[in-house]
């Protein structure tokens, strides 16, 4: 099942300094189908789809794609590094690129051989778990899209 994440969380695609993008995007698995989500104010700030060169470059002036909404989606369609910088000057520098692995699941994530127990157990508890959490992070993700627009 494919997930969304918020770059940077509930921060959002900012270079005040709140985020450690590597260290965001290090502690993430990202798989095929995923979809990145940038929240940010597009007044200040951007997204551009970079080359590696681009990327350790900072350099915004050849992107492979640019993105200006401010709520932007991105959906990761094949594996290897998707490299995002903020094309504003001097931004990039101070720590607003992103560099997304994408890779295969493991096969740690199939689900193990199934055992027998003499007490009966609740079986929907993790799908409905799983759920919820996502439920309200989506909810999470709109009331701050929504509220946004008045933050600024």
């Amino acid at each position: 099942m494919a997930a969304v994440y918020q770059v940077g969380d509930s921060a959002g695609w900012t270079s005040m300094g709140q985020v450690d993008y590597q260290e965001w995007a290090a502690s993430k698995n990202f798989h095929v189908g995923d979809t990145l989500v940038f929240n940010y104010n597009n007044q200040f700030h951007n997204v551009k789809q970079a080359t590696q060169q681009g990327f350790e470059a900072c350099n915004a002036t050849s992107p492979i794609a640019t993105y200006t909404n401010g709520y932007d989606t991105v959906t990761l369609e094949k594996l290897g590094h998707f490299y995002f910088i903020c094309g504003y000057p001097g931004h990039c520098e101070a720590g607003q690129k992103i560099d997304i692995l994408v890779s295969s699941p493991t096969s740690s994530l199939s689900p193990p051989p199934s055992t027998q127990t003499s007490e009966p157990t609740e079986p929907s508890t993790a799908s409905s778990l799983y759920f919820r959490c996502n439920l309200y992070w989506t909810l999470g993700v709109l009331l701050a899209f929504c509220l946004s627009g008045f933050a600024y």
